[in-house]
């Protein structure tokens, strides 16, 4: 429930702090007073659309607050999680600024927040009844949501939606396959060219620097065998090689070693630069024979160059990329190959959840075909308590050309409330307090199934007077058993049956007008009630009135 409103320099509202409990909560005072700024307020903090002339004249700022106990309320704690903000303490803050200069602001629970949240956190936490743009009553598609939560087929409506989600997920994958099936004969084509021009490649991962390798080798390969040749002679194989040198020199190395004992390593170091000597010279000499002139060879690894050079030109910049491109072609190839059959198995599949949906929908238009007949007799049984003698509403329902996710009918509202005029819909027949007056009548029939904590009615006593408006105080406490109702009014009769009181007024002690709001208690609430049954607050006569008049309420 809303548990505190805070409004400032909104409108003609400086600062207004209001403290709200469970129950029926009445606004009272005089026309012009701005009972219905408070209101405003209310739609703005949940996502209604600002505007300039909202801001207090001569402030630079406007800012609403409402504090929710949402302990409890699944959907908003839900609604909490999704949107990542903080709700362990069951207090849910809503905060909207409005700047001159600047942009618009707006928090949840202290973290900055969207307008679209804030409309999300509305529609959880309350409805606002009057004239304004946020009577969801017009809309066609909230009256469907009515008719569903009165007949109690959310569960069916939740079926319905996902076999036509279901329906549609195949429509997609059909047109899919269906438009690659017409483009796949030239596709086919294409495809099955690369496919064979690749395998008949018979590539290796690397082979193109393999073949360069080789290439280079045999170029040079006249050049390799001499030098190599002439290594091998000069190292090793002709006399006074460097090997034979090498020999001679060990001989001077032990001379040098018999003198001084300190230079034995040296030895060690002779021997190992023989032993290599040695080894580089007689592998000279296997490296020169296995050299192979070839230019028939080269002739075939140069045209296998040429070959790889052109795939990777076509189909990618490495030889692996060319493999995987193959690859690729022959899995496209086998699903346009196996298309026809994919397209007949989801056909089936279609024509199967197409029935399913049918069936659903049909059932849903049986239940909301007595729902409405019920809810029709409902409503127009409570409006003449209501002050609309003549007033009936028709649930009508309207098939579409096709099933949609919500159903295979929209349900329109229309209303009749005067005699020989037929049912029209909502908005060109009732006015704002009309539009209240109905919309209380659905509440009250749809009290057990409608979760909503929060109701607030707007002008919904314009026109009416006498027994009429017990009625609709009656009604109004019936309905705060259940919800938390908040009440703008001028009706002595809905404000002696309030569990809270405020009186909204406008002073101008500064020289500037103001709207200012007061909890009434005690004898002020005697004296306002007074002022509201037309008579004089301070005439023992107008005060006893509204003393009976809320001893009734006690």
């Amino acid at each position: 429930m809303l548990r505190e409103l805070r409004v400032q320099n909104f409108a003609v509202v400086e600062e207004v702090t209001l403290e709200f409990g469970p129950g029926l909560s009445v606004l009272s005072g005089e026309t012009g007073a701005g009972k219905s700024i408070l209101f405003e307020a209310l739609a703005l903090l949940i996502g209604g659309r600002p505007s300039q002339d909202m801001i207090r004249s001569g402030a630079g700022w406007a800012r609403i607050e409402g504090r929710f106990e949402v302990e409890g309320l699944d959907g908003v704690t839900s609604l909490c999680d999704r949107a990542g903000v903080d709700h362990d303490d069951g207090w849910l803050i809503l905060r909207r600024e409005l700047r001159r200069e600047g942009r618009h602001r707006a928090w949840a629970n202290g973290s900055p927040s969207t307008t679209t949240l804030l409309r999300e956190f509305g529609l959880q936490l309350l409805e606002l009844h009057g004239q304004h743009d946020h009577q969801r009553l017009l809309d066609r598609k909230h009256q469907l949501r009515i008719l569903d939560a009165f007949g109690r087929h959310e569960g069916r409506v939740a079926e319905t939606s996902e076999a036509f989600d279901r329906v549609r997920t195949l429509d997609s994958r059909l047109e899919a396959l269906r438009r690659l099936a017409r483009e796949g004969r030239e596709r086919a084509d294409y495809l099955r060219f690369k496919c064979d021009e690749i395998a008949a490649a018979a590539l290796l991962p690397d082979e193109d620097e393999a073949l360069e390798t080789e290439a280079r080798r045999l170029t040079h390969s006249e050049e390799l065998i001499e030098l190599s040749g002439s290594l091998h002679q000069r190292m090793y194989e002709a006399e006074g090689s460097i090997v034979d040198q090498l020999g001679e020199l060990g001989g001077q190395l032990d001379a040098l070693i018999a003198i001084d004992d300190a230079s034995s390593p040296f030895r060690d170091l002779y021997e190992a630069a023989l032993r290599n000597v040695e080894e580089l010279g007689r592998s000279l000499a296997p490296y020169r024979d296995a050299i192979e002139h070839d230019p028939r060879r080269l002739d075939d690894i140069r045209a296998r160059q040429d070959l790889l050079y052109r795939l990777k030109r076509k189909y990618g910049d490495s030889l692996a990329e060319v493999i995987d491109a193959g690859e690729e072609a022959r899995r496209e190839l086998q699903q346009l190959s196996g298309a026809g059959d994919e397209i007949t198995r989801l056909e089936s599949a279609r024509e199967a959840a197409a029935a399913e949906l049918a069936q659903l929908a049909s059932d849903l238009s049986d239940r909301r075909r007595a729902a409405a007949a019920a809810l029709s007799e409902a409503v127009t049984r409570a409006l003449p308590e209501l002050g609309m003698r003549a007033g009936r509403l028709e649930v009508q329902l309207n098939e579409h050309k096709a099933i949609r996710r919500t159903g295979a009918e929209r349900a329109d509202f229309l209303v009749s409330l005067n005699p020989g005029f037929p049912p029209a819909p909502l908005r060109r027949v009732a006015s704002g307090g009309e539009m209240s007056r109905l919309m209380l009548a659905l509440e009250t029939a749809l009290i057990e199934v409608d979760e909503l904590p929060i109701l607030v009615f707007d002008e919904i006593d314009v026109g009416i007077g006498g027994e009429v408006a017990h009625r609709v105080a009656d009604r109004l406490v019936r309905l705060s058993a259940a919800h938390q109702i908040l009440v703008v009014t001028h009706l002595a009769q809905i404000a002696a049956r309030a569990d809270a009181h405020y009186s909204v007024g406008k002073v101008s002690d500064t020289g500037e007008a103001r709207t200012s709001v007061q909890a009434l208690t005690g004898s002020e609430r005697v004296q306002e009630v007074a002022r509201m049954l037309g008579g004089d607050p301070a005439s023992r006569a107008s005060r006893a009135h509204a003393e009976e008049l809320l001893a009734g309420q006690l």
